[in-house]
């Protein structure tokens, strides 16, 4: 049984954070940040930056204050930077590290929106913008690619780069949200 297992579910920590993004999926944000707590606590901040990077960025979708958002979102692409191809080809033959980068540097962007940074939000956003060639035509890039264009359209409307920005709300103006869909572990 316990063989079985094992080939069902080779990254034991993966499939962990998986079910914690269920759970955050389903509702259940306060619980979801509780057991990424624990999953954190037990990785540690020398563990491995695939599961520190993965844990992170969904991490950071469960914080109530922007600037807890931003934390996590930073430890998320130090984690990434950390990452080897090899490394993620062990979890997943099709992924490579520089995909990770438009979501990444979306959710910073949108981060540093939600706390009226928009010169930071412009720099990240320009980086998401640079590196989305790397994404895939599928769902999840258009969805990363479309989020792009949603905050760039925020971000041009607002005070040109210099400025000072008025604060916005945390979603935009058709109540979808400023980041890109995040893929699931």
């Amino acid at each position: 049984m316990a063989k079985r297992q094992e080939q069902a579910a080779p990254d034991a920590v993966m499939t962990r954070i998986g079910q914690v993004v269920m759970l955050h999926h389903g509702g259940d944000r306060e619980e979801a940040r509780n057991r990424f707590l624990q999953l954190w606590a037990e990785i540690g901040e020398d563990g491995d930056p695939l599961h520190r990077c993965t844990l992170a960025h969904y991490m950071a979708d469960t914080q109530d204050e922007p600037d807890d958002e931003l934390a996590w979102d930073l430890r998320a692409l130090s984690a990434a930077e950390e990452l080897t191809d090899e490394r993620l080809a062990e979890h997943d033959g099709a992924l490579v590290v520089r995909a990770f980068y438009p979501s990444l540097h979306l959710n910073l962007a949108a981060d540093y929106v939600k706390l009226g940074r928009s010169e930071a939000a412009r720099v990240h956003l320009g980086r998401a913008r640079g590196a989305a060639g790397t994404l895939g035509d599928d769902g999840y890039g258009e969805g990363v690619r479309a989020a792009i264009g949603r905050l760039e359209q925020r971000l041009a409307e607002e005070e040109p780069p210099g400025g000072v920005p008025e604060p916005g709300p945390l979603d935009g103006p058709g109540g979808e949200t400023l980041g890109p869909p995040r893929r699931r572990p």
